[in-house]
């Protein structure tokens, strides 16, 4: 059957402090708060998740804050080393007037295969984009009184993966999950999956004299690959394994499905499903605004939340 991968479903990296991490992304960048739950392994840990008005897949930034005690990360080869996200043309001034009021660090905007972009820090380290996507963005924002649609980011635009080679892996992204190499800059190849208008980019950093990165504060844990459902994601998994890839069985994530392997340049890469969705205990009006647990973990509710920070 067609194994038709859909582009990015989500981002999840990790922070600090998680009061901080929440009002930074919320109340700062003006993402919707789509998620607040546990980490399946740590429940006396917070998985935060933002994203668009909707929680669209290719939308989704999630985190495990791990608090101030977590020590930083360095990045380097065999990580996800930039996220960007989508914003309209003509909004960076807007962004940059906002990260001097707010303390953030960032460059002066740059271009890059011919689209505007502003690189920016957040309170953890992680490096972040805002980039004016060529091809437009018709996904809906979210909006709030301080960040308005005019300006209001609009989910994933690409991440950047730093490797020693980047042979084995553009093998892994063209043969397995749909995409092509559209343009080459010096030592950065920029690949699109042609099956979504948006969430489309992975791009490839060649750097061999580079040291190997550390996972920890301030990065990237994996990144999640879409997919429309779960006979799609098994059928994918048939093809992982014949590449002769270690590939997790499914696992219920409550509101996708996941299989976990690692690419041959190191970075942690997960196939995601569509379904059931963020909706799955939530309205899409109510989204973020309670304390949702895994199964398991419904019984200890009460030592959880008196665990867990209060935001």
């Amino acid at each position: 059957m067609e194994t038709t991968v859909l582009g990015l479903h989500h981002v999840t990296a990790i922070a600090g402090d998680a009061k901080r991490n929440f009002d930074f992304y919320s109340a700062v960048m003006g993402l919707r708060f789509v998620k607040k739950t546990v980490n399946f392994d740590d429940p006396h840990t917070y998985h935060f998740y933002f994203g668009n008005y909707a929680a669209e897949p290719g939308t989704i930034l999630t985190f495990f804050p791990w608090g101030s005690a977590v020590p930083p990360g360095r990045r380097g080869t065999a990580q996800a080393t930039e996220t960007a996200f989508s914003v309209p043309e003509n909004s960076l001034d807007f962004w940059m007037k906002r990260f001097d009021a707010h303390g953030i660090i960032y460059n002066k905007p740059s271009r890059k295969f011919g689209e505007n972009y502003l690189p920016f820090i957040d309170p953890d380290g992680l490096k972040l984009e805002l980039t004016t996507s060529a091809r437009g963005d018709t996904r809906q924002p979210n909006e709030t009184s301080e960040v308005s649609g005019e300006y209001a980011i609009r989910g994933f635009h690409a991440v950047t993966l730093t490797l020693t080679d980047v042979q084995a892996t553009a093998e892994i992204l063209t043969e397995l999950l749909d995409y092509q190499l559209l343009e080459r800059q010096v030592n950065r190849y920029r690949f699109l999956n042609p099956n979504v208008p948006a969430a489309a980019i992975v791009d490839l950093v060649e750097a061999s004299g580079e040291r190997r990165g550390h996972v920890s504060g301030g990065s990237v844990h994996h990144v999640a690959f879409r997919v429309a459902n779960d006979e799609i994601q098994m059928a994918l998994r048939e093809k992982i394994a014949e590449k002769g890839l270690q590939v997790t069985e499914q696992i219920d994530r409550n509101y996708f499905h996941s299989l976990y392997f690692r690419e041959p340049g190191g970075v942690l890469f997960e196939i995601a499903t569509d379904n059931p969705g963020f909706t799955a205990d939530e309205s899409l009006d109510a989204l973020g605004q309670s304390l949702k647990l895994p199964a398991q973990y419904e019984r200890r509710r009460e030592e959880i939340e008196a665990a867990l920070v209060v935001l």
